[in-house]
């Protein structure tokens, strides 16, 4: 992990983002997922994480969390086709948890159930499945293991 960072979100990663939530189906403009509303959820105590390739500066993932007053909802967590399976999924969804932790909210994501590969994944890192749906949760953020 090297040659990437982490980072949050300028205005001027809204093309390359949009970019990666294309290639990935995660989002875009067809989803309201504008850049006036990414903005918007910031100032309301979201966050937008961007995984960069340091040499380029392309962005190649992301990990978006918005608040609703009540707990965070994280979502758009992925990263291009390219750059799979080395692990920058996970480390996104725990710089993800490490805001939760801070923040003092919980935590929760909605997740496709034929992806299974995530679905093991948020486990292992503390989300539990939430009733009959397809929602996993961190309820206690002050306990995370990171």
């Amino acid at each position: 992990m090297k040659n990437v960072i982490i980072r949050d979100y300028k205005s001027s990663d809204y093309e390359m983002i949009q970019e990666v939530w294309q290639e990935t189906g995660m989002g875009g403009s067809q989803r309201g997922d504008n850049q006036e509303i990414i903005e918007h959820s910031l100032k309301l105590g979201g966050k937008l994480l961007v995984l960069e390739e340091k040499e380029t500066g392309r962005i190649i993932g992301t990990a978006w969390i918005t608040f609703d007053g009540r707990r965070l909802h994280l979502h758009h967590i992925g990263v291009l086709t390219k750059f799979q399976g080395r692990g920058y999924g996970k480390w996104l969804t725990r710089e993800s948890l490490a805001y939760s932790k801070k923040t003092g909210y919980q935590i929760k994501l909605e997740v496709n159930d034929k992806n299974t590969n995530a679905i093991e994944l948020y486990k292992k890192l503390g989300f539990q499945r939430l009733g009959d749906y397809d929602i996993y949760i961190v309820r206690k953020p002050k306990e995370i293991n990171l």
